[in-house]
């Protein structure tokens, strides 16, 4: 694995996954993170190896170092490693965890169902190939 880059594991049939990961690609313009969706060799590994069940993935995942965040202390971590203005997410942290994490499973539950499937992985343009795994 790459070291020094936190790496963003996601559903990549998932619209919603697949366009915060297209957001982060946009925004994160001192490429920091390296993304993984769950349908890639690595992404599957990562997911397994960190107890996510792929048959039905409840979450999305960061893992930066020996650190691994996951639901809205991954969300919020991406945004607020996006730098400004993007960073102000990472005052939601003090909304207390259980909080957070309900809103957020509440949409990992139903994401299909509100923002659509797709029927393929989505896939990066080439300039960002080289941050995908």
């Amino acid at each position: 694995m790459p070291e020094g880059h936190p790496i963003i594991l996601f559903d990549g049939n998932c619209v919603l996954c697949s366009a915060n990961a297209q957001f982060v690609l946009k925004h994160d313009r001192a490429r920091r993170y390296l993304l993984a969706p769950m349908q890639g060799e690595i992404g599957a590994a990562l997911f397994r190896q960190h107890g996510v069940d792929l048959l039905d993935p409840d979450t999305i995942l960061v893992i930066d170092g020996k650190k691994v965040l996951r639901d809205s202390d991954a969300v919020i971590s991406i945004y607020a490693g996006l730098g400004w203005p993007w960073r102000i997410a990472g005052a939601a942290r003090f909304v207390p965890r259980f909080v957070r994490d309900r809103a957020y499973r509440l949409i990992a539950r139903n994401r299909y169902r509100i923002f659509g499937r797709r029927e393929t992985c989505w896939l990066p343009l080439p300039e960002d190939a080289d941050r995908m795994l």
